[in-house]
């Protein structure tokens, strides 16, 4: 394996294995724009999990909960507080689906769609900064390197 090139951290530790071992700097990578990630959604009272289930609400109009769930890797226990939060801050609206009375259908409500916007802004700015150093054909690959890292855990 090639070693790749460290920065020496101003108090002269070296990070030895770590500095080449793909899962640290991902740990780290995302623990660095997670806390950014949390700083950009500051004051709208909305979670990383909250807009992600709005995010696929918004996309599938009618989609019932078990598939959002599934979609997101979220267990089907969580995901009925999670809809029941968003329903009570009246962002999502939820009704019995047509197709299958047993089951609910969620789509956007009005305000839910804004402050799906609203956080759509935050989050490309936050984007923007933390990948600033990342011209788009790199920022594309690093999305593409990461799905695929992604889709080993759902195999």
């Amino acid at each position: 394996m090639a070693t790749l090139p460290q920065e020496i951290p101003e108090d002269g530790v070296e990070l030895g294995v770590l500095a080449d071992l793909a899962g640290y700097h991902l740990r780290r990578a995302s623990g660095a724009f997670a806390a950014d990630f949390v700083r950009a959604l500051d004051g709208t009272g909305m979670r990383q999990v909250l807009f992600a289930i709005l995010s696929v609400v918004a996309a599938n109009p009618d989609i019932n909960q078990g598939a959002v769930g599934r979609a997101l890797g979220i267990q089907r226990a969580n995901m009925v507080s999670l809809i029941n939060e968003l329903v009570d801050a009246a962002l999502v609206e939820r009704r019995v689906s047509p197709d299958d009375r047993r089951a609910f259908a969620l789509r956007l409500s009005v305000a839910g769609q804004a402050k799906l916007d609203d956080c759509i802004a935050r989050i490309h700015e936050h984007e923007e900064a933390m990948l600033s150093d990342l011209a788009g054909p790199d920022r594309a690959r690093l999305i593409a390197l990461l799905s695929r890292i992604e889709a080993k855990e759902r195999s």
